[in-house]
């Protein structure tokens, strides 16, 4: 493991201004439609020297879904979905860690949507460290998996006329973070 990595050791938390946690998932078999959740907060240790020690949690608020389309944010909250008055939070919890390349990593949790909970693996890469304006020393991470939303019981849809359906089983989660390290 490289010194790079070891200075990096410490506990972090997300800054939510300079991070996104986003998706995106197939409409009516022709194009993508993309969206945020615009409310989260997350934490993460990393142990430079052991990246298998390393951990994170990540809480997101329901409520917060944003696709830049008022009536379909209120749809996707409601309970053909995510059912936000029910379940109003969406977690991650890491569960390991594996480091499988220079700046490459494998985080294993268990995410949370609607009370269903299933382990993921994200494929993370580390994208930089940087001193801030500040003093801030900030850490970079992104990375994105495939989920299929009726393991959640997110199983609403609507078939077309011309076969298929309206949205994707499929939902790309997407997550471009920055975090700072802890005094």
């Amino acid at each position: 493991m490289s010194n790079e990595y070891a200075a990096l050791t410490g506990d972090y938390t997300i800054d939510t201004a300079h991070t996104r946690v986003g998706f995106s998932a197939r409409h009516a078999m022709v194009t993508k439609v993309r969206g945020a959740f615009d409310e989260f907060e997350g934490t993460f240790h990393i142990d430079g020297e052991n990246p298998e020690k390393s951990s994170g949690k990540v809480t997101i608020q329901a409520k917060s879904i944003n696709t830049r389309n008022g009536q379909r944010d209120d749809h996707l909250r409601s309970n053909d979905f995510l059912s936000m008055d029910e379940y109003p939070e969406i977690s991650f919890v890491s569960t390991a860690v594996k480091q499988t390349g220079d700046a490459d990593f494998v985080v294993t949790g268990d995410v949370t949507i609607r009370g269903v909970t299933r382990s993921v693996e994200v494929p993370f890469e580390y994208t930089g460290s940087a001193t801030d304006p500040f003093g801030n020393q900030r850490v970079g991470l992104e990375g994105s998996v495939v989920i299929n939303r009726k393991d959640y019981g997110v199983s609403w849809n609507a078939a077309l006329e011309g076969g298929g359906v309206l949205v994707s089983e499929k939902v790309t989660l997407e997550l471009e973070v920055s975090a700072i390290k802890n005094a």
